[in-house]
């Protein structure tokens, strides 16, 4: 069965979804004219603003805080270092591109989010591709499909994955059982996720800050403590990524096929661009300024800050330390926390643990705050609700002490699927998105602050949710 589900993902990443990623974000990059680019340091700007909302409702950069937190998991430390050993080094230059070429599409599908949010059963704001799907092109069946291929992954799978590299790194570092690290996850998970969306944001909030600057700051420690490599490491990058490094480390030399292949995984794994994951967060922020493009912005920079900069610094680490070695069966996390010791001594493994933690546990409760969106979509029912929550600490507890090679392949596919929906969705929408973008910075070029009124934009006035904007 793994075998079978494995041959799929080979199908779909190397076939289909490489090329429709590649081809959909290149192509919102020249319809906005490299907006991730020419308003780069406007993410940034953007941001500076964003700890304000009216209300009781979320702020911008709780929104950014909540996406990242699902964003940067195991896959920002194992796969990164699965990606390199499967994929060689130059897996790391593609995973660069997908991320450059996500960052508009993330702008497009979080904009859309924004346009088509509505207000949810607690009072605050609801939205993502189901929504868009039913209010923007008005299918309600698309988005039902599509809320469904998101409660599998986002609600079991991936949180079983997560909870299962905790409950390893734990055990390889600290001595503690599987059981003992389940029952401690599903406790504090518990709490975070019990608490509900607000809750989610807060927490989110001042941990993802803490955790990637504290990682951040480990890596330049590394890169700067082996500078003298770090232009070999770049070039060996460039070369792997289009087969042209006949023998990486004395080992098999690597084709650009599999660099490609594994960098669009592990890219699009990480930073979920195009996915219709983001969006769940970005449609819950109160903009600042009032603007659905001001989100788009603000989402641009988490891919940036996922895969440019924390997918990089664990690349970084794994490659400059020299441990790299293709013929060794040393991969996943384990590579990553013998890198970091080879460098900083015996405390570089229960960082890397801690690391891992946050990472993953983060994951799991933001995870689980797109799964509740997406049930909210198909059904409003505080009963129903609190079951899912039940379920998803059930399967949080199974994920820790279960071996899971066949969880991860189904977690790729379910991806790949709501990938392709969600790709379908924003391709049909985007001239809206794209006419809210210029609606944006004519106001800004204008030297006023930008606000949003649909009646600007043709197809949004009868679309959006009276009272929204």
């Amino acid at each position: 069965m793994e075998a079978i589900v494995q041959s799929l993902n080979d199908f779909i990443y190397g076939r289909i979804l490489t090329v429709v990623l590649l081809g959909t974000g290149l192509t919102f990059t020249l319809w906005l004219r490299f907006v991730q680019v020419r308003h780069f340091f406007y993410m940034f700007k953007v941001l500076a603003g964003s700890r304000r909302a009216s209300g009781q409702h979320i702020s911008s950069f709780q929104a950014l805080a909540t996406s990242l937190a699902a964003r940067v998991g195991t896959g920002n430390l194992a796969g990164v270092a699965l990606a390199i050993t499967v994929g060689g080094p130059g897996a790391v230059f593609w995973m660069w591109v997908v991320a450059f070429l996500g960052m508009a599409t993330t702008f497009v599908e979080s904009t859309l989010a924004q346009v088509f949010k509505v207000r949810g059963p607690f009072g605050d704001y609801r939205g993502g591709p189901a929504y868009y799907m039913s209010r923007g092109l008005g299918q309600r069946w698309m988005g039902v499909v599509f809320s469904v291929a998101l409660l599998l992954p986002f609600g079991l799978f991936f949180n079983g994955v997560q909870a299962n590299t905790i409950a390893h790194a734990f055990e390889e570092s600290f001595g503690f059982s599987q059981v003992q690290t389940g029952v401690g996850v599903v406790v504090l998970a518990g709490v975070v996720i019990f608490g509900g969306l607000r809750t989610i944001a807060r927490f989110a909030e001042i941990v993802v800050p803490i955790m990637a600057g504290a990682y951040l700051a480990v890596a330049l420690v590394v890169v700067f403590m082996n500078l003298g490599h770090v232009l070999d490491a770049l070039t060996l990058v460039v070369r792997s990524a289009f087969g042209l490094e006949q023998a990486v480390g004395g080992g098999l030399g690597f084709t650009m096929q599999q660099a490609l292949t594994n960098g669009v995984r592990r890219g699009l794994f990480s930073n979920e661009a195009g996915m219709g994951s983001a969006p769940n967060a970005a449609a819950t922020a109160d903009p600042q300024p009032p603007h659905p493009a001001s989100q788009g912005y603000v989402q641009m920079l988490g891919v940036f800050i996922d895969t440019i900069v924390i997918c990089t610094c664990t690349a970084s680490i794994i490659l400059v330390s020299g441990q790299f070695d293709p013929t060794s069966s040393v991969t996943g996390v384990q590579l990553t926390q013998q890198a970091l010791s080879s460098q900083v001594g015996a405390w570089g493994s229960p960082f890397i643990s801690v690391a891992v933690f946050l990472f993953a546990f983060t994951s799991i409760v933001a995870n689980y705050s797109y799964a509740e969106t997406n049930l909210l979509f198909l059904k409003q029912s505080r009963t129903v609700l609190q079951g899912f929550r039940v379920a998803v600490l059930g399967v949080v507890m199974f994920g820790a002490v279960a071996d899971l090679p066949l969880v991860w392949a189904l977690a790729d596919v379910s991806m790949s699927l709501m990938a392709i929906l969600n790709i379908v969705a924003i391709v049909l929408l985007s001239r809206m998105a794209v006419a809210v973008a210029q609606d944006f910075n004519t106001q800004l070029d204008g030297g006023r602050r930008p606000t949003f009124d649909p009646a600007n934009v043709p197809g949004a006035a009868g679309a959006v949710t009276p009272g929204i904007w």
